[in-house]
């Protein structure tokens, strides 16, 4: 299929896009076991051309779904392993003077891949953490005065632990507002637990490539196709408001987040083999692309209120909208 310039998404390239879509997740699922719904928003946001964030317990899989996505992709991938004496270059790269040439030459670092795992981000300084928000937003790395891009496709799948907080640095509101999702795997059902211990082994080594770079770019310019009817986008907008209102809530939603949320939504239409966007689409994914964006109120949080909570009011407090029509 080509990827030329359309105005919308056809029935036959939705139905495309949901088969390598259901593909993608099937593969991965190889390695994470019965954990769907988790392994669905990770294809959404690597096809969204978005960030994802992984908070959950030690043990519940998150490197090994950062891996099985990345393998995924027959791309390239790489992992940074954040520690306290990480250093900003060690992430973007270096200018190093060559005697031989007598000219300076840039060293890429690191997140100069297609699928970059961060391995517990909030371990690393804030000064280093501020390395990574040019990259995610911009997909380029500035080192000296020279811009370098790190081309398509492009994804940071970060992990972090919630409970463990000795020695860590939380993630400055900037750089949450850079992930288009955080979510968590959670430990797994029993039937999946019985299955990974009959193993015994990593199961990232069953996963091979099954989407090439290109199919992966030419998909999210499909997915940028898919329509949206002002109906959706002013439910959106809506959801956006009432955050703000909020009592709970110091600072609500903001563009970036509406963007982010229509952005993921176009997407998991089109893996429904859908060319537009239905409101459940948009309830469906609120609260990965909007929760992690939600700054509380003090005495709220001390009260013990958290933001999943709020999103769950807000999406209660807004009437989803009735579509008078397929789009």
């Amino acid at each position: 299929m080509s990827s030329t310039e359309q105005e919308t998404i056809t029935t036959e390239q939705a139905g495309w896009f949901a088969e390598a879509f259901a593909a993608l997740v099937a593969n991965v699922g190889q390695a994470i076991l019965g954990k769907d719904h988790v392994l669905r928003l990770a294809g959404t946001c690597l096809l969204a051309e978005g960030h994802l964030l992984l908070e959950d317990f030690p043990g519940t899989g998150k490197t090994t779904l950062a891996r099985a996505l990345a393998q995924s992709v027959q791309g390239t991938h790489s992992r940074i392993q954040f520690t306290p004496d990480l250093l900003p270059s060690d992430v973007t790269g270096v200018t190093i003077f060559d005697q031989q040439s007598q000219r300076f030459e840039f060293h890429r670092g690191p997140i100069f891949a297609s699928i970059v795992l961060a391995d517990e981000i909030n371990r690393a300084s804030p000064k280093t953490q501020s390395a990574l928000l040019e990259v995610m937003e911009e997909a380029s790395v500035t080192v000296d005065g020279v811009s370098h891009p790190v081309g398509r496709p492009f994804m940071v799948i970060a992990t972090q632990n919630p409970i463990e907080q000795a020695g860590t640095y939380r993630l400055p509101e900037a750089q949450l507002d850079r992930f288009l999702m955080k979510t968590s795997l959670g430990h797994p059902d029993q039937d999946s637990a019985m299955q990974l211990l009959a193993t015994g082994r990593p199961r990232t080594t069953v996963v091979s490539p099954v989407l090439g770079t290109d199919a992966v770019v030419q998909m999210s310019q499909l997915a940028a196709t898919v329509t949206v009817q002002p109906s959706v986008l002013e439910y959106v907008t809506e959801i956006a408001e009432e955050t703000r209102r909020t009592a709970d809530v110091r600072l609500g939603v903001s563009m970036r987040g509406c963007l982010a949320l229509v952005r993921s939504a176009r997407v998991w239409a089109a893996a429904q083999g859908r060319t537009f966007v239905v409101p459940d689409d948009v309830k469906t994914l609120a609260r990965p692309c909007l929760t992690h964006r939600l700054i509380l109120d003090p005495e709220s949080e001390f009260d013990g209120i958290t933001a999943d909570e709020v999103m769950s009011r807000v999406l209660q407090a807004v009437t989803p909208p009735q579509l008078s029509g397929a789009a």
